[in-house]
């Protein structure tokens, strides 16, 4: 089989994987503490889409907006009122702003409000279309803010998703670390979060070639994923990272 050698290493570092020392150290560990459906998604978003940059960043940052929340973001998003995001006002998070987060919360309102969630808007035949779909739904509303486009990623342009892709893995895939809490899409449907690191990894196993940090890319690296486990491919998006991490390490020293 192609890459039976990657195969066998990554699931090695799988096997020895504690889930729960990564959660704790990384931004799905503030979903991790909610309980219902509604709180998981509205709290994985927020924590995804702020997923640039250092990962303590995020993880304050995340939890200052579900603070501010009152630890009830499914409760906050629906009920809120105009008084209550004041205090959302002086948030900022690199280039994402008050702004762009009063407008997800507004996108959100509306959507929870209806009974949907993110999932009814992931449509389409191929993941590229599924999440083109979810961009063009997101921004297709009268109160529309054009600088915000630039934080909900569009395949349609070529970019890798990254955070999308990693959203999409947190809801879909079920084991100790990911919630599987959606059935309208497969796992093995699922591509690959980009990143540095998971691209230097892929690099080093063979299982990318492709030096551009795009779409093109993530379809090149997940195609091959699927090689590896026909059913559950970005299960090595893990094994990737933490290969990457431990060769950091080991350079630093």
């Amino acid at each position: 089989m192609k890459f039976t050698k990657a195969k066998s290493q990554l699931d090695k570092i799988l096997d020895n994987l504690n889930p729960q020392d990564f959660i704790n150290a990384d931004p799905i560990s503030i979903p991790k503490r909610f309980r219902t459906k509604e709180d998981i998604e509205i709290s994985a978003f927020f924590a995804a889409t702020l997923a640039w940059g250092q990962r303590r960043t995020i993880i304050n940052n995340t939890n200052k907006l579900m603070h501010w929340m009152g630890e009830e973001p499914h409760d906050f998003i629906v009920n809120h009122t105009h008084s209550d995001l004041i205090v959302f006002e002086k948030f900022v998070h690199r280039t994402f702003n008050a702004t762009d987060l009063l407008y997800f919360i507004e996108v959100l309102k509306h959507w929870y409000k209806d009974e949907k969630s993110s999932e009814d808007f992931f449509v389409g035949e191929a993941m590229k279309d599924k999440i083109s779909n979810f961009h063009t739904a997101f921004f297709d509303n009268s109160f529309v803010s054009q600088r915000t486009k630039k934080h909900v990623a569009n395949p349609a342009k070529n970019s890798s998703a990254k955070r999308l892709n990693m959203y999409l893995r947190w809801m879909v895939r079920q084991d100790g670390l990911d919630f599987g809490i959606w059935n309208s899409i497969m796992p093995s449907e699922l591509k690959c979060p980009l990143d540095v690191h998971v691209q230097r990894a892929a690099f080093h196993f063979g299982l990318l070639t492709r030096k551009q940090q795009d779409w093109k890319a993530v379809e090149e690296l997940s195609e091959n994923l699927l090689l590896l486990d026909a059913e559950d491919p970005i299960k090595y998006d893990l094994a990737l990272f933490k290969w990457s991490e431990g060769k950091m390490l080991l350079e630093s020293k």
